[in-house]
């Protein structure tokens, strides 16, 4: 088996355990980022995670968890195979013999170059996602901005396409997804290898344990989001944005306005769900990751 093969393999394989694991920690993060900004004196939809949670629960049960997640497996596997086999060319292209271990430094540049080909793939699945996940935190705020009801995530698609630019449509938000990925996976690569160092102990960081994987792994998932949070926030709202009367011009223009309503808090909306759900998520992701790619051989 090439390896290619074997990163698009176990890339896969982590895909899918990271949405297992995270999935519910990212439908509050969006419903909480997405939710409109209350009326004076009226208090906001959600008083905060946990509320949100019990809300959804009420309303929908576990299943509204897992909403709009149908889109992201199909393709977080896609994401995940891109990610690592893209990553793993780039490795390859700057280790100076085979086989050889690579800096924090080079890894870092490898996580960049990672970040920029999934940037493609990662827009419009997520405006797709976030047009599912937001609905229910719009509905019932008495606003006409969500006058589309989605059935699903082929729907959101269709609608897109058809009254919203075409493909252009699909790729609103890129430049704050660019902004997310790039620098998010240089920072999430980087550290995950200078932990495996720093836990190996100088030796061989192919001996690590699962324990030690699953650390280095959560901890690496905590960095990206701790370095681009913000710049998700600009992304989410772009993406829910109402097509006819856009609240927002651009990611600049939605950066500026979230900072004039709501202050730097307003940049953290839904930080502490994608915080919970990053360090378990990636945990699983990396450990499922390495856990293949070594028993693949």
């Amino acid at each position: 088996m090439g390896d290619v093969a074997k990163d698009l393999t176990a890339g896969t394989v982590g895909g899918a355990a990271q949405l297992i694991c995270g999935h519910p920690f990212d439908t509050i993060k969006v419903k909480l980022q997405s939710q409109p900004v209350p009326l004076p004196g009226q208090p906001p939809k959600y008083a905060g995670a946990m509320d949100a949670v019990r809300q959804t629960l009420a309303a929908e049960g576990p299943r509204g968890l897992y909403k709009g997640m149908g889109a992201p497996l199909a393709t977080v596997a896609a994401f995940n195979a891109v990610l690592f086999t893209v990553r793993g060319q780039m490795e390859a292209l700057l280790r100076s013999q085979p086989g050889a271990p690579l800096s924090v430094s080079q890894q870092v540049i490898c996580g960049a170059g990672a970040g920029l080909a999934v940037s493609f793939l990662a827009c419009p699945t997520e405006l797709i996602k976030c047009r599912l996940q937001a609905q229910s935190a719009l509905g019932g705020s008495g606003s006409a901005a969500v006058a589309v009801k989605y059935g699903g995530p082929m729907d959101v698609a269709r609608h897109v396409l058809k009254s919203e630019g075409g493909m252009r449509g699909l790729f609103k938000g890129l430049v704050p997804t660019l902004g997310r990925e790039v620098p998010g996976n240089a920072a999430m690569f980087g550290v995950y290898e200078l932990l495996k160092q720093y836990l190996a102990g100088g030796q061989d960081t192919s001996q690590l344990g699962r324990g030690s994987l699953m650390v280095a792994g959560g901890l690496a998932g905590a960095s990206f989001w701790a370095m681009v949070y913000p710049t998700d926030v600009v992304k989410s709202v772009l993406q829910v944005d109402d097509y006819r009367n856009p609240k927002f011009s651009g990611s600049i223009n939605a950066f500026r306005k979230i900072l004039a309503s709501e202050g730097v808090k307003g940049l953290y909306k839904g930080f502490g769900p994608a915080m919970a759900r990053s360090v378990p998520a990636n945990a699983a992701c990396f450990l499922a990751y390495e856990v293949t790619r070594s028993s693949l051989g």
